[in-house]
This record gives C-alpha cells, sequence and structure tokens, in this order.
C-alpha cells in the first residue's frame, strides 16, 4: 500500500492503453452494443470527434473524443471512423492518411501499422477509403440498414449516390436504434471500465490531498485549482472530467461556481469539487473542509452531511431504487436541521412532505459515472414520475430518460453518492421566505448564524458489486482530512 500524498505508480501513458498497458476491449463492447440491438445484420458507423478550429482563428481546440465512439474504439484520436458489421462481427477503424506537409510542424500521426498494434479492432483502413466501402457494403446488402447515432453523423457520400439512396432506399440510416442500445451498453462497466475509473480516482486522491497539505498557506480559491490541476497533471492526467469548482464560503452555496477566483480572507469552509480522466474516463470527487479550524455551525452541518452519505452508501446494492437512497437522504438532513434548530414547528414527516428541504437539499443524491461525469443512462436514477410519489424530486436538468421510472441498482453500475446541505440566500429570499407552506418550518433567526456555511458537499464514486458495492473514492475526508490539513499535528 502506497503511503499518504504518494503519487500513483509509473504507469505506461502508451494512448490507447490503460495503466498496465491494457487495450480497451473494443470488441467485447462492440458485441455488447450488438446484443442490445438484437439484430442479425447491419451496419453500426461512428464518427470520431474532428480537429477543430476555434472561430476566426488558426488555433485548434483542445481535442475531446466522442464518447460513444471511444466505447466501442478505444481510440482517442481526432478524424477516425468506425464501422462494425453485425453479421461477421467485423471491426473496423478509419484513421486520416499522414500529411507530410503538417508532420514538420505537429509531428506524425497515428500510421495503419501502428493502430493495427494498438487497437482492440479487425482491420485498420485509411479514411480515404471510407466512402468506397461503405456504397459497398449498401449494394451488397440491399435490405439492411446501417446504424448511427444521429442524423446529421450519416456517413457523407457523393451527392449522386446519396440521392439515388434517399430515393431508392429511405431509411437505410437509421438514427433511432442505435443511441438507445449504446446507452443500455453503457451503463454496466466492464472490469477495465472500472479498472480505469479506480484509477482516476487515485489520481484524483492525490490531487486532493496536495491542496489538503497547502490550504493554510493559500489566499485565493485560484490556488485551489492551480494546485489540483498540477497534481492531475503531473501524475499523466491532462484532462478533467468537469471543470473544477473550488467554492469558498458562501460561494458554495452555489452548485456549479466555476469562477474559482474569490478571496479566501474570513471564509470558513471550501467545497472542493474536482475529478481527472483517466484514458477518457471520469472521477467525480467533493470534499468540504475547514481553512483554519471548524466554526461550530460548520461542523454541525458537515456531521450531518457524513451522516447522509454514510447511510446511504452502507445500503447500496443490487435491487434497491436509488430514489430510496435519495429519499433517506432528505430525511436524515431533515432531522439533523431539526436537532439544530434550523428546522423547527413540524416532525421530520411533515417537513419531508412538504417539500421544505429542498431549500437545503436541492440536487439529487448521484447519477451514473463512466466516459461522461454525468454518464448515459436509460432511466433517470430517481425517476421522473411525480411529486405524489416523492415531493423531494430536484429540477430535471439532465435529458430526459426513455423510461421514468425510478432505477433499480444492479452489478457493474458506477454511481456518485453526493448529499449535501446549502444555504443559498436567494432561493431563500424568493422562493422560501415568501411561501407560507415552507417559512413556517425554517427558523430564520437561527439560519442567520449559518449564511457563512455557504455549503457542505462530499461525494465518492461507488461500484455496484454482486453481493453490495465498492468505493472507488480513496480522497481523504473526515478524520484524514483534518490531519493533512493540520500537518498531522492537530487542529
Amino acid at each position: 500500500m502506497r503511503g499518504e500524498g504518494e503519487p500513483p505508480p509509473e504507469l505506461d501513458l502508451t494512448p490507447g492503453r490503460d495503466m498496465l498497458g491494457e487495450t480497451l476491449a473494443a470488441k467485447q463492447h462492440a458485441a455488447t452494443v450488438a446484443s442490445q440491438l438484437g439484430l442479425s445484420q447491419g451496419l453500426v458507423y461512428l464518427q470520431g470527434g474532428p480537429t477543430m478550429l476555434y472561430r476566426d482563428s488558426d488555433q485548434p481546440q483542445p481535442f475531446r473524443q466522442r464518447r460513444y465512439f471511444f466505447y466501442m474504439s478505444g481510440v482517442d484520436e481526432p478524424d477516425c471512423h468506425l464501422t462494425y458489421d453485425l453479421q461477421t462481427e467485423a471491426l473496423r477503424l478509419y484513421i486520416p492518411p499522414i500529411d507530410p506537409r503538417t508532420v514538420i510542424w505537429n509531428g506524425p500521426t497515428l500510421s495503419e501499422e501502428e493502430a493495427r498494434d494498438r487497437y482492440d479492432v479487425d482491420e485498420v483502413r485509411l479514411s480515404s477509403s471510407l466512402q468506397d466501402d461503405i456504397k459497398a457494403w449498401l449494394r451488397a446488402k440491399p435490405t439492411a440498414s446501417v446504424y448511427i447515432l444521429h442524423q446529421d453523423q450519416a456517413p457523407h457520400l457523393d451527392n449522386r449516390i446519396q440521392q439515388a439512396a434517399l430515393r431508392s432506399i429511405r431509411g437505410r440510416f437509421d438514427a433511432k436504434h442505435l443511441q438507445p442500445a449504446m446507452d443500455k451498453a453503457r451503463v454496466r462497466k466492464c472490469p477495465h471500465e472500472v479498472k480505469l475509473i479506480r484509477h482516476a480516482n487515485e489520481v484524483t486522491a492525490v490531487a486532493h490531498r496536495s491542496v489538503l497539505r497547502s490550504i493554510r498557506d493559500m489566499s485565493n480559491e485560484r490556488q485551489i485549482e492551480g494546485t489540483f490541476l498540477d497534481a492531475c497533471i503531473a501524475a499523466g492526467a491532462r484532462s478533467q472530467a468537469y471543470e473544477p469548482i473550488a467554492a469558498s464560503g458562501e460561494n458554495a452555496s452555489t452548485l456549479h461556481y466555476i469562477k474559482n477566483n474569490d478571496s479566501l480572507d474570513g471564509r470558513q469552509l471550501v467545497c472542493l469539487d474536482a475529478g481527472c480522466e483517466w484514458n477518457c474516463y471520469a472521477s467525480d470527487v467533493t470534499r468540504t473542509f475547514p481553512i483554519h479550524g471548524w466554526s461550530e455551525e460548520a461542523k454541525a452541518i458537515y456531521d450531518v452531511v457524513q451522516e447522509m452519505q454514510s447511510s446511504c452508501i452502507e445500503r447500496v446494492k443490487p435491487g434497491v431504487r436509488f430514489l430510496d437512497l435519495h429519499i433517506l437522504a432528505h430525511k436524515i438532513a431533515i432531522a439533523g436541521l431539526l436537532r439544530l434548530r434550523v428546522l423547527h414547528g413540524g416532525t421530520v414527516e411533515d417537513i419531508y412532505k412538504a417539500g421544505t428541504s429542498l431549500f437545503f437539499y436541492p440536487h439529487g443524491l448521484g447519477h451514473h459515472l463512466g466516459l461522461e461525469c454525468h454518464d448515459v443512462y436509460t432511466g433517470e436514477l430517481l425517476g421522473r414520475r411525480g411529486v405524489e410519489e416523492c415531493p423531494v424530486l430536484p429540477m430535471q436538468i439532465a435529458r430526459p430518460a426513455a423510461d421514468k421510472n425510478p432505477q433499480v441498482l444492479d452489478e457493474g453500475m458506477v454511481i456518485t453518492v453526493e448529499p449535501g446541505i446549502y444555504f443559498s440566500r436567494y432561493a431563500f429570499k424568493k422562493v422560501y421566505a415568501p411561501s407560507p407552506i415552507h417559512s413556517k418550518y425554517i427558523n430564520e433567526d437561527v439560519l442567520e448564524r449559518y449564511w457563512a456555511v455557504g455549503g457542505v458537499r462530499i461525494e465518492d464514486d461507488i461500484l455496484v458489486t454482486r453481493d453490495g458495492h465498492e468505493n472507488l473514492t480513496t480522497a481523504p475526508k473526515g478524520d484524514e482530512m483534518l490531519r493533512i490539513i493540520a500537518g498531522d499535528c492537530g487542529l
């Protein structure tokens, strides 16, 4: 076991390989997608991410591979394409030809030989042959469809062939069935994917530790972000899964605060929500910690959130409705805030049914994690069945799910568990104080002492296993977190 704060071991950073030098199991993923499609013939076609310049500029935008493409290819290179024949199970990668004019500036791009050695595909061809290959496939399979993610991602054919295909074989390009099938495939992670998410968490833990060791010497939120990014890049993780949130004081009441430029002077807490990617797989970790020791109010709220999280994590296992864990977190929050007299005038059940706890805890308990921070799903974790069943459903901000029933956890899912309690002056003034339903339960005199706390969130990444769960997050929290801040000498 590595000692506290030690970096992860030396890794094989070859593109397309994980820390053990293994290649992403692209053909296994393709077979899983084919199983979800349930078809005996057809061609899956996926576009990789293109090279793009900033508008009115000759500078390239940072490249980010399209996640559906990466899932079936393991390729993190621009301007590539992929086909998968459902009948022959042939996975074919198309790469751009090397342009001698750009090699002197940017170095050589991927060669066919390198791609065959590096990636788990059956064949590698140049993208210049893609159009002819798809035309030939269409002629050979006159009744079969080409499955694409979106209508604007149909393979490009010359105008004459494209118009003829539209006139004589309308509907050959199917943009309806592929994305739902890929979403179903991506929800449950294979062991290789879990390994990558676990390693992303290991690097993220090193970065969180770096911040904790230095926080007492920092004066601005930007130093927190800079220290975190520096540790990630030094460990080989150049990409973040999302924009880091380094929110101090009342800034933490804004859930997705990303300005990260405020002074730490006079602030009680920092809410640091930051996680890196490893080989395109995300981590998502939040820690909230004091800068110069706990205030009574901050410690009280932290303890309630810690109870919310630990109680929910210990119940994660196959067959559990995630909605029930979300409801449990709300009821623990209500009970805790009643003890602190922030809430009053009703029972836990009264306040829960009124939905008043949404003022303090306005988001969901968590989300799927994988190739995206907010990874794909086929059923909304919390469901969308209305307030009759659950009066504490958060506002929907993601795309609608095909299945609106609350999702049941299953083996292989990776989810976040991230409860929080926040004190938003804006939400109180605009929504809750004017409401007779809610204002009778909120003790405004006591609440006044908690504005400076801002917000507390604790977030870990949890793998659902056959018999329970595994916490993939190793970033310190609780007493270990405090010992690092204090330099092991006590606060």
